[in-house]
């Protein structure tokens, strides 16, 4: 699979269907020629709005030559400043180990997925079973977080694929997910970078992924719609046809929005 670069024609198209209707579909077999990678927008035009401006989770150029110990440091040493700055008193109990928590949660746990190394080895097996028919892991639980305001995106990733011959072990798929959740997102990134892995994975471009999430920068700022939820879709290869398409989404049955764990 190869991406081009998005066009703002395309991408204004993109965000004003997930803003009316609180869902996109995405159908990136085959590409048209004014899909493309990066876009570069001013701050005016990006506003608050909730947009992708790039498949690939921008990173620097040196994003790695820190170790996590280094970067942690630095993070703790910041995140003290953004305390004080609001006026907190860190010599009390409750907050004195905060600035060092956040650091250490920032890195290890709920960014983690920025780190290549941490992406999960994945091993594929021979079909021996003859299995022809589409193979469907849904609710998988994630947790990630709007890149926008760094606030919880909670929700349910779906995803299926067609053997081409090789199978993948079923907790890989969970594993798959959450590396690209852990990190900054926005949701339709999230989708193709799982829809992608998968299908370089998996060596197909029978591939589905549909994602259903609550996002924090809408529920409890901004608008503060604690009701809406957002749904993503990818469909390549063969479950571009609408019966296959049909086939998996009556195995979800999505008959309401994820409840954030509650």
């Amino acid at each position: 699979m190869s991406f081009k670069k998005l066009n703002k024609k395309t991408v204004d198209g993109l965000y004003m269907y997930t803003f009316q209707l609180c869902t996109i579909t995405l159908n990136m077999s085959n590409p048209p020629s004014s899909f493309q990678q990066t876009l570069l927008l001013t701050d005016e035009e990006l506003g608050d709005e909730h947009i992708m401006t790039s498949l690939e989770t921008p990173l620097r150029h040196d994003a790695f030559e820190l170790s996590d110990e280094e970067k942690m440091a630095k993070i703790e040493a910041h995140f003290r400043e953004i305390m004080l700055t609001l006026g907190l008193d860190l010599t009390d109990d409750s907050l004195r180990g905060t600035p060092k928590r956040v650091a250490k949660m920032y890195v290890q746990e709920i960014f983690s997925g920025l780190n290549p190394k941490n992406k999960p080895k994945v091993a594929l097996f021979d079909n021996k079973y003859q299995y022809n028919e589409m193979l469907v892991e849904k609710d998988i639980t994630f947790y990630s977080n709007c890149e926008h305001h760094f606030v919880p995106i909670i929700g349910k990733a779906h995803v299926a694929y067609i053997s081409n011959g090789e199978v993948i072990g079923l907790s890989k798929l969970n594993r798959i997910v959450q590396y690209f959740a852990k990190r900054p997102q926005v949701q339709e990134r999230l989708t193709m970078q799982i829809a992608q892995e998968l299908c370089q994975v998996l060596g197909t471009d029978d591939v589905a992924v549909l994602i259903d999430a609550q996002h924090l920068c809408v529920s409890s700022r901004g608008v503060q719609d604690v009701n809406s939820s957002t749904v993503t879709v990818y469909y390549g290869g063969a479950f571009q046809k609408d019966a296959k398409k049909n086939e998996f989404l009556q195995y979800l049955k999505l008959s309401k929005p994820v409840d954030g764990g509650r």
